[in-house]
């Protein structure tokens, strides 16, 4: 790209920029201050503007870069993202969004310490939660690097390390400055602008193949390589066995995961009712959906109109398949037309990224707040605000994050998400789902559940090819791999439910009856709720 070309795009960057750095200010100078206006932004958002944050949030880098390269890449069996995705908002809808809203105030352990005993309970949730959200702050500033060493026209590792610095600096001021309530209309700002670059770039794909989608598969397919197998289920995840396994494990993974995530959880606690809570989740699943499938005309339009090869060869996990597209339909390399679009479209993906590690910075730094530090800070001690010591835990959890990303830097931000999904779908969703519906879980259950589905996974992801043992892992140069499985969801998820079951059979600890019966009654009817 020329030096105007890329002067124009950093001016839409720093734009978007200055507008979100603008609503943090404002934000900051209008809040009161307390613990419920930092993380649940007052309680005061209606359930459309709570959806919209909602799908700001989900709708992340993975979303609009890594998924639709991987469908570039391998066609019909990168569609599975797009499946998981969108099937893993029913069982939200139907088994946790108005209960969680009843019966927690801030995070996930509020919902489990309602009829356990709170320390070790807190203690393990809290944990559980920073994990996965560091996790999947990692996929985010993947991406990062990934699309502004594209915009600058190099893939130095300089240029992609000062960007991931760059995105953990923005993150901790959004979060340490505006609380909840900046992070919600960034993320709002964020989701209209995303679906209206979706959507520009969707019509304009299928105007090029005058709205004939068999012609833009078939054309997808013949540019690919691999003929009709390009459109049909196994390029990726069906060459042997373990392949299988892995796929059925990351399935699992993506449509149970959702559930358990903080910084979705944490969403709906920023509305006044159950009611209110399941409307957003509504609006979510209706914007979610119109935008995955978007997503599939994309990843099949860069396909056809590019070749996988130019996709790989600008990002070997086809993170900027997306950008390079947007580039082409607008004129080409050199065009006017093509640089703007390509410019809106790469500020488009930064916003992304930029609101989404805001939402994740939060939900954390409340977990390492509300759960972990009230849990075990020294008794007698003078207390910090809990709201003082999340904006610090923001700073902890953006430098593990910055860390990490540099790390992982060459790998694929949709995959990085399915590992954040699979440890959130062993340790969140087991004890989540444990304590609202049976009556006999006990505190030993729940910290068994937490940390039975925790620790397989992460140990797992260390055994697995994705850390060693492989020319695309994190360390090729060592052989930790003893793990075939990518993603460890088909292991790590029903050990969770087992070891939740096991640890709540071999308790000397009897169920509090009493406790379940008004947990039951104030999920279902709200009475009491915050």
């Amino acid at each position: 790209m020329t030096e105007e070309h890329q002067t124009l795009a950093l001016l839409l960057f720093s734009a978007f920029v200055a507008v979100t750095l603008g609503i943090t200010t404002w934000v900051s100078r209008n809040r009161r201050g307390s613990a419920e206006e930092f993380y649940a932004g007052g309680r005061l958002f209606s359930p459309m503007e709570n959806g919209f944050a909602i799908a700001g949030d989900y709708m992340s880098a993975a979303s609009f870069l890594g998924v639709t390269g991987l469908i570039a890449l391998f066609g019909y069996d990168g569609l599975l993202y797009v499946v998981g995705f969108l099937v893993a908002w029913l069982v939200v809808l139907f088994l946790v969004a108005e209960l969680v809203r009843n019966c927690g105030r801030f995070t996930l352990a509020d919902v489990v310490a309602a009829r356990m005993r709170e320390r070790p309970v807190r203690i393990a949730a809290g944990t559980s939660s920073v994990t996965v959200s560091v996790l999947y702050l990692v996929a985010q500033m993947v991406g990062a690097g990934s699309l502004v060493a594209l915009l600058l026209g190099g893939t130095s590792d300089a240029a992609r390390a000062w960007t991931v610095i760059g995105v953990g600096a923005l993150m901790v001021i959004y979060v340490s400055l505006g609380g909840m309530r900046a992070t919600t209309w960034i993320q709002i700002v964020k989701a209209v602008l995303l679906l209206g670059g979706t959507i520009a770039l969707t019509v304009l794909v299928l105007m090029r193949f005058h709205g004939d989608v068999d012609r833009l598969l078939l054309t997808a397919a013949e540019r690919s390589g691999h003929g009709e197998a390009f459109l049909a289920p196994g390029l990726k995840y069906g060459g042997d066995w373990t392949a299988r396994f892995d796929f059925i494990s990351l399935g699992l993974a993506l449509v149970l995961g959702t559930a358990g995530l903080p910084h979705i959880l944490s969403r709906f606690y920023t509305v006044p009712t159950a009611r209110a809570a399941r409307r957003s989740v509504v609006w979510a699943v209706g914007l979610i959906g119109g935008f995955y499938l978007m997503t599939i005309v994309l990843g099949f339009g860069a396909a056809a109109i590019l070749g996988p090869d130019t996709v790989r060869g600008s990002n070997a996990a086809g993170n900027t398949a997306v950008p390079l597209l947007a580039l082409d339909l607008g004129g080409g390399a050199g065009s006017t037309g093509g640089t703007v679009l390509f410019a809106i479209v790469a500020a488009v993906a930064f916003a992304t990224i930029l609101a989404v590690v805001a939402g994740i910075t939060l939900a954390s730094s409340a977990s390492v707040a509300h759960d972990l530090y009230a849990s075990l800070r020294r008794r007698g001690g003078k207390p910090r605000s809990e709201v003082a010591v999340a904006r610090i835990a923001a700073v902890g959890v953006g430098a593990v994050a910055i860390a990490l990303g540099l790390l992982a830097r060459d790998l694929n931000v949709a995959f990085l998400v399915g590992l954040a999904f699979a440890v959130a779908a062993s340790a969140n969703l087991p004890v989540l789902l444990y304590s609202l519906f049976w009556s006999g879980f006990t505190t030993r259950g729940a910290v068994w559940a937490v940390y039975g589905g925790l620790v397989p996974a992460v140990v797992l992801v260390v055994l697995s090819p994705v850390v060693s043992g492989s020319p695309d892992s994190l360390f090729p140069s060592i052989d930790l791999q003893c793990f075939p499985l990518q993603n460890p969801g088909l292991v790590s998820i029903p050990l969770g439910f087992l070891a939740g079951w096991l640890g709540t059979v071999t308790s000397t600890e009897a169920p509090d009856e009493a406790k379940h019966a008004e947990t039951e009654v104030r999920s279902l009817t709200g009475a009491g709720a915050a």
